[in-house]
């Protein structure tokens, strides 16, 4: 009876150990928009990286308030040091600011804010694609943006689609009330959009979209850097293929990178992966996603968040 006793024990044990690896699985989270943006912030989540389920019958979860134009377009969500989930997203095509709000669980969120980012810039035509970033060494947030600032760049205004010749800036903040002021993160001499930034090890990886149109770029690249805010290194080719692709947003699993992309000439979502940066294969035909999605963000949650998200 004792080893009987004894088995049972050691069988609850490790059903109980295997519970608890279970609970503590990560959930990955994709936020996005459709159309134009304008019904706001929606979400899908996955448990491989390849198969995305849309909630709430594909709803939007927030409706934007802020800006005369009311859009929520790019939403990028993280999980901040204070526990506290923080989004910025576009807020309007020819706005100085970014939309931004907070929330404990992603179903309830704060009044939402215009953070007016390029307010003192003079010939400032827009803030787009706005992303945040958690820079745990100097415990601060940096969140960076698309701006196009009439006149700043003439020689390659002529390249670019409308003079809409952007170049990415940033603001940071450790407890978003009190914002530096505004300045540029780099310039590698070509308008660059939709850059989103992930720590790696002790270096920061830096995913963008080239956007020059003459001669025809349209792809995404990488960049890296020591320090969030830079300087960071001189971009190598492409790892996206012969279409444009704009919206880029990365998923580590394990050794595996997965950078996730819009192709918009398309109408479709592409993926490609890599276990070092450097050498791509296209997933794009392995994954699944919500139809008519637009690019955004994923994140990592908890099965217990996700419960409060269904």
């Amino acid at each position: 009876m004792l080893k009987k006793g004894i088995l049972i024990f050691l069988l609850s044990v490790a059903v109980l150990a295997n519970a608890q690896v279970k609970s503590e699985k990560e959930v990955y989270l994709f936020a996005y928009f459709k159309d134009n943006g304008q019904d706001g912030l929606h979400l899908a989540y996955s448990d491989d990286g390849f198969k995305w389920s849309a909630l709430k019958n594909d709803s939007s979860f927030l409706t934007p308030m802020v800006s005369n134009d009311k859009l929520m377009r790019d939403p990028c969500i993280i999980k901040g040091a204070d526990g506290l989930f923080h989004m910025v997203w576009t807020d309007s095509w020819k706005d100085k600011g970014i939309g931004y709000a907070t929330s404990p669980d992603l179903v309830h969120w704060s009044a939402q804010q215009q953070l007016p980012v390029m307010e003192q810039q003079a010939g400032a035509r827009n803030c787009w694609a706005p992303e945040i970033t958690y820079d745990a060494a100097n415990k601060q947030y940096m969140i960076y943006w698309a701006t196009s600032v009439d006149g700043l760049f003439p020689v390659t205004d002529s390249l670019a689609e409308s003079k809409y010749n952007h170049r990415i800036y940033y603001i940071t903040t450790k407890d978003f009330k009190t914002y530096t002021p505004a300045k540029m993160l780099f310039d590698f001499g070509f308008s660059s959009i939709d850059a989103t930034i992930v720590p790696d090890g002790k270096r920061f990886v830096m995913v963008f979209k080239d956007e020059t149109l003459h001669p025809v770029q349209k792809n995404i690249k990488i960049s890296y850097a020591k320090n969030l805010t830079g300087p960071y290194s001189k971009p190598e080719g492409p790892i996206t293929g012969k279409y444009w692709a704009e919206g880029p947003t990365t998923l580590r699993i394990g050794n595996k990178w997965m950078v996730y992309f819009d192709k918009y000439m398309d109408h479709k979502y592409g993926a490609i992966t890599s276990t070092d940066l450097k050498n791509w294969t296209d997933i794009s035909d392995q994954i699944s996603l919500p139809i008519g999605i637009r690019h955004g963000t994923i994140l990592k949650i908890t099965p217990a968040e996700l419960a409060k998200l269904k």
